[in-house]
């Protein structure tokens, strides 16, 4: 498993498919050279909103992926996600993404009454449904955050705590452990590290 745990004074690396363990790279990807950018998406929020890269076009970002049954790390991850929302509000240029694992089951009216829950600020921290394929293939081919092969059929299922870091080219720049309290510092650091670079 990545994480990435550096000091403030370092500059932020840029993730390549080829600089994560190749148990969480797809092996459609794996090996690859070519420069990573997350995919384009196309997901549905708390408020029953299209969400696309354009919600998130020259932003810094973290994703996680969640499902609102879960009882074990879930709700120390949204604990922690709205600490970031917290740290960042007034930053227009940070933002939130929750992508369901569940999507079935997630629907939107559920969403909401779990982004009430967890106090998202509705333009800030999107929570997110969709096509469970669409949301596999992100997690495996574009954010790295699953150490199982799967086709985001009925039976597959992913659950990960990692927090991945995007800067504003769509560009992964840190992986964390969205339940542990010294990668979210870590994380809290490195964000504002990003919003020093040029772009």
């Amino acid at each position: 498993m990545l994480y990435v745990l550096l000091s403030s004074s370092t500059k932020l690396p840029i993730y390549n498919a080829t600089d994560f363990n190749a148990e969480l790279v797809d092996t459609s990807v794996q090996g690859s050279l070519e420069k990573h950018t997350i995919a384009n998406f196309h997901l549905i929020n708390q408020n029953n909103e299209i969400v696309t890269q354009e919600n998130y076009r020259n932003k810094i970002y973290v994703a996680d992926f969640f499902f609102t049954r879960c009882p074990t790390i879930c709700p120390i991850m949204a604990n922690n996600m709205k600490k970031l929302q917290d740290e960042f509000l007034n930053e227009e240029d940070v933002m939130l993404l929750s992508m369901s694992v569940t999507p079935v089951l997630d629907s939107v009216p559920v969403l909401k009454k779990y982004s009430k829950r967890h106090s998202a600020i509705d333009t800030k921290w999107h929570i997110t449904t969709g096509n469970k394929k669409q949301i596999y293939n992100l997690a495996r081919k574009s954010f790295f955050a699953a150490v199982d092969q799967g086709d985001g059929g009925f039976q597959d299922f992913i659950h990960t705590p990692n927090f991945i870091l995007i800067d504003k080219k769509k560009r992964i720049r840190g992986v964390y452990d969205g339940s542990n309290t010294n990668h979210l510092t870590q994380l809290t650091t490195d964000i504002k590290t990003l919003q020093g670079e040029t772009p």
